[in-house]
């Protein structure tokens, strides 16, 4: 895959740049419209993020000075979040690939541009280590790695969206973990992020966010590379995927696992000072069959895969036409809008750890037992194709259903 910051060079050799009316496009992502005159291109092989191209088809990230995605504080609207004062200041930590010299000044960038307090190694807030809990992994610069830096920009500043006053430790795992090829695939990259999930644990996280999916099988969701998720009090939160409705399949990993909490996404509409969702077609749901339901699950849930783990818990907003603002300045080179399901994981794990209660969490146990008006539920959309699939696996409706579990925050009640 060419890398995104090479993709737009390569087009401002043929066009000098002009900068998009930010307004208008800002109007477009709140009203759902931006995907009619734009594209979008996936970050890498296992990653459950998409980014806004300039045009349908194109690779080139629609990039702009000023940020035109949802912005901190209304996702703080979206989801009825308290001040940013208010909260425990709870350790996200973020399971991510390869180096990202410019991760400090760009979170720098994004947290005062919607006045939110630092976030840097000097006052304690940002950590970053390798997966065997050593230094940070040393930036080659190449075109991969700098895609995985897009992916690694979302979630660190979704984590500081959603709990401004959260501490911030990125687990880095090697580049080639998060592209697979016949040389390297999931029996090779699933060791190296048990390895970065046990070093998050290791530092205190209180919860641990998951922005990728690797193909599972018997022997990974029964090996040891799953017992690292058998930690009771910590809130282990994956993105469900990005490719709709999967069926009855091996699904993927770790989101698969009944201890790991699995967000679907979402679309978000905004209109005046109020917001709407509906499920995103691109969120993934399944039944996974080598696997019991999911910790706390509802038993009527459970049924709908034969009593095995169905997914999806939770959902956030992942639709990349409603996309959030993101600045990354080592791959993309300023603003863009991003979407998928890892959109909606560390926006979810940073509300786990806000909240404060993650003691009594063991998978997503606490989701199902959640006060009422904890969640909004969203009853419209689907993820499949009616012909492929007419249940609340695959199809939003009163409760639960497969794209977007219980619904989107409503507060932090339900954490």
């Amino acid at each position: 895959m060419i890398g995104i910051k090479a993709a737009a060079a390569a087009l401002l050799l043929l066009a000098p740049y002009v900068q998009p009316d930010t307004t208008s496009l800002h109007q477009l992502v709140t009203n759902g419209t931006l995907l009619e005159s734009h594209g979008v291109v996936p970050t890498c092989d296992v990653c459950d993020s998409e980014v806004v191209t300039v045009s349908p088809g194109s690779k080139t990230p629609l990039a702009t000075t000023i940020p035109i995605g949802y912005s901190a504080g209304e996702l703080a609207s979206a989801y009825h979040l308290p001040d940013a004062s208010v909260g425990v200041a709870g350790t996200v930590a973020i399971i991510d690939g390869g180096g990202y010299p410019a991760l400090e000044s760009d979170l720098a960038t994004y947290r005062s541009r919607f006045k939110l307090s630092p976030c840097t190694k000097a006052n304690g807030c940002l950590e970053v280590v390798d997966y065997q809990g050593g230094p940070p992994i040393v930036p080659d610069g190449s075109d991969l790695e700098k895609e995985l830096s897009v992916e690694t920009a979302l979630d660190v500043e979704m984590v500081s969206a959603a709990c401004p006053s959260c501490k911030i430790a990125l687990v880095q795992a090697p580049t080639r973990d998060f592209y697979l090829t016949s040389a390297h695939g999931s029996a090779q990259s699933v060791p190296d992020i048990a390895r970065a999930v046990d070093v998050a644990t290791r530092l205190g996280a209180s919860a641990v966010s998951m922005s990728f999916g690797y193909p599972s099988t018997k022997d990974i969701n029964a090996g040891s590379v799953s017992t690292v998720f058998a930690h009771p009090g910590i809130a282990f939160v994956a993105s469900s995927g990005d490719s709709g409705y999967e069926g009855s399949v091996h699904g993927y990993w770790p989101q698969n696992l009944p201890g790991v909490i699995a967000v679907g996404g979402t679309a978000l509409y905004m209109s005046g000072n109020g917001f709407t969702a509906t499920s995103w077609d691109g969120a993934g749901s399944s039944c996974e069959t080598d696997l019991p339901a999911a910790h706390g699950q509802p038993a009527a849930v459970a049924a709908l895969c034969a009593g095995h783990r169905a997914t999806t818990d939770v959902s956030a907003v992942s639709d990349p036409g409603t996309g959030v603002a993101v600045y990354n300045s080592y791959d993309v080179g300023g603003w863009f809008v991003a979407g998928g399901t890892s959109a909606a994981a560390p926006i979810i794990a940073a509300m786990y750890a806000r909240a404060g209660h993650t003691s009594r969490v063991d998978g997503p146990n606490t989701l199902y037992a959640a006060p009422a008006g904890a969640f909004t539920d969203v009853t419209l959309g689907q993820n499949g194709p009616p012909h492929a699939c007419q249940s609340q696996l695959c199809m939003a409706g009163k409760g639960w259903d497969g794209p977007t579990g219980v619904g989107t925050p409503n507060g932090l009640a339900g954490f």
